[in-house]
């Protein structure tokens, strides 16, 4: 029986723990590090932070930051936010983080995936590709937090991302984030398909039922979510939590 990985994703900004919709509307859920506490006691898999300021305020997730998710942290995690050069992923590397996770530079160079693989490995390199629709109705991958198109096909760049060395891809649709009603299972069942690296479906994860149909339906290697794992009932009040190891071995049964 396969049990793929699930992972939470947490937004920080302003060293505070968010949770947005379709990248925008960004509202304050709680302190990360506390939630890495949570997710400790409930037995996550493994963690994801993006710090979605970085990029736009031209500098990394904090390696401060990243150290004290690594003294608190019992699961693997990885980390993204501004990571453009070799040294960066040293630094964030040193400080405990068992990946990193790059968006922006990887469109902006894709040369440098190449260069980070070779360097530290496939294994610790992973792009997430957010996807979106441009005004003439197309899907294109965006940079910038979802707001600046680019020239590339998702299918075009996630093979791209492959040739270059990632060992992950995270396929992420803007409208569908934090939605709640479901992954976009065509854009990961497409990408899926075309690569033979893992593939995290992330973006609009409602219940356990889509973690189902991202793995049965697209092909998902992995499955990723950020709201269902900070709100609950259908006035999203805040509640960290996470299913328990009994219920996800039996909805992959």
């Amino acid at each position: 029986m396969f049990r793929p990985r699930v992972i939470p994703v947490l937004l920080l900004k302003n060293r505070g723990l968010v949770k947005s919709a379709k990248f925008k509307n960004h509202r304050y859920i709680g302190d990360p590090i506390n939630a890495v506490k949570i997710f400790n006691d409930l037995k996550a898999d493994e963690l994801a932070f993006l710090d979605i300021s970085a990029s736009k305020e031209k500098r990394i997730i904090s390696p401060e930051f990243v150290k004290n998710v690594g003294e608190e942290a019992n699961m693997p995690f990885s980390v993204g936010g501004g990571i453009s050069t070799v040294q960066h992923i040293r630094d964030i590397i040193a400080c405990g983080a068992e990946k990193v996770i790059i968006g922006s530079q990887a469109v902006r160079t894709p040369e440098f995936i190449s260069e980070a693989a070779d360097t530290f490995g496939s294994s610790t390199i992973t792009v997430c590709i957010d996807v979106n629709k441009t005004i003439w109705g197309k899907e294109k991958v965006f940079i910038q937090n979802g707001k600046q198109s680019t020239i590339y096909h998702p299918v075009e760049f996630a093979l791209l991302m492959e040739k270059m060395g990632a060992g992950e891809l995270i396929v992420q649709s803007v409208l569908h984030d934090g939605m709640m009603e479901g992954y976009h299972l065509d854009l990961v069942r497409q990408i899926a398909s075309e690569v033979n690296i893992p593939v995290v479906a992330l973006g609009g994860a409602g219940s356990m039922n889509d973690f189902k149909a991202a793995v049965q339906l697209s092909h998902a290697s992995a499955i990723a979510a950020g709201s269902l794992f900070v709100y609950h009932g259908a006035r999203k009040g805040i509640l960290i939590n996470y299913p328990g190891k009994e219920s996800l071995k039996q909805l992959f049964e």
